[in-house]
């Protein structure tokens, strides 16, 4: 923030909800991606050694890691195609991290145009769709731990442009009515308002 008025605050706050939203899914990326790891180690514990009770296989389980250790460790299991998984989980690692310290990164919100919102929320819908094509996968392991059965096709193939709506939706919307001719620089009094 600053002391000088926004110039264009409805584009602001649509394009602050988006990037918000983003950085919610890439943080529930993580949060997934460590459940599927913690599943697969229990599992491997319990198989390990058959007679110790669930506390004991809970205590041999490693500490959590950073994003990158774990997938590698995701990745150490069967997994099916390991390279296709290994290259949508390495995308979505790396949109993570872009989301997570560059997602809302637009400069002085104060002097944003509608140009620098279309730049970057552009940069923002690439690192969102590769983020959600690993966390699809993510998510399907979860679907598939939990409900003992193979996540619905349907949903696999729709959730995606579900997310792109939810993530961008409000954005796609007013930049439809926006008029881009109408980002000529303005008097500075009027940025700053009338003293």
């Amino acid at each position: 923030m600053s002391y000088q008025r926004i110039r264009k605050p409805e584009l602001t706050d649509a394009f602050l909800l988006a990037a918000d939203k983003a950085l919610h899914l890439a943080n529930a990326f993580e949060v997934k991606c460590k459940y599927v790891l913690r599943i697969f180690n229990l599992v491997q514990a319990i198989e390990a050694d058959p007679v110790s009770s669930l506390e004991q296989a809970i205590a041999t389980l490693p500490k959590d890691k950073m994003l990158g250790g774990t997938l590698q460790d995701i990745l150490r299991y069967d997994v099916g195609d390991d390279n296709a998984a290994a290259e949508l989980l390495d995308k979505a690692r790396s949109a993570r991290n872009f989301i997570a310290h560059e997602g809302a990164a637009v400069g002085a919100i104060w002097s944003l145009q509608t140009k620098d919102v279309i730049h970057h929320a552009a940069l923002l819908r690439s690192a969102v769709h590769d983020l959600v094509a690993g966390d699809n996968l993510i998510s399907a392991w979860c679907y598939e731990i939990e409900e003992k059965e193979h996540a619905p096709r349907l949903f696999k193939a729709t959730y995606p442009a579900m997310v792109n709506d939810w993530v961008f939706g409000a954005l796609d919307l007013l930049l439809a009515t926006i008029d881009l001719a109408d980002d000529r620089q303005q008097p500075l009094r009027e940025i700053l308002g009338s003293t």
